[in-house]
């Protein structure tokens, strides 16, 4: 995936992960990196735990739904954390 997609599917995962967690907020840039980390984290999990290669493959809704799901997850664990 190229910089502007990682960026786009890091927006709308860190932004809606962000509305099902119901924080405070991260701002554009925490958004962003929570999304980003969330795709990396969701697509470990989709293929270590349901064997799905190329979880994260571009710009489509599959690669946004793992993303969001693993940003999710991120926030889970910054939210024990903190």
């Amino acid at each position: 995936m190229g910089i502007l997609t990682w960026l786009i599917v890091g927006i709308i995962a860190g932004w809606l992960a962000g509305l099902v967690m119901k924080g405070k907020g991260f701002g554009l840039i925490g958004n962003i990196i929570i999304g980003i980390v969330g795709a990396l984290v969701g697509g470990w999990l989709a293929g270590a735990l349901f064997n799905v290669q190329n979880a994260i493959s571009g710009f489509n809704l599959s690669t946004i739904i793992i993303a969001f799901l693993g940003a999710v997850v991120v926030l889970y664990i910054a939210r024990l954390i903190k």
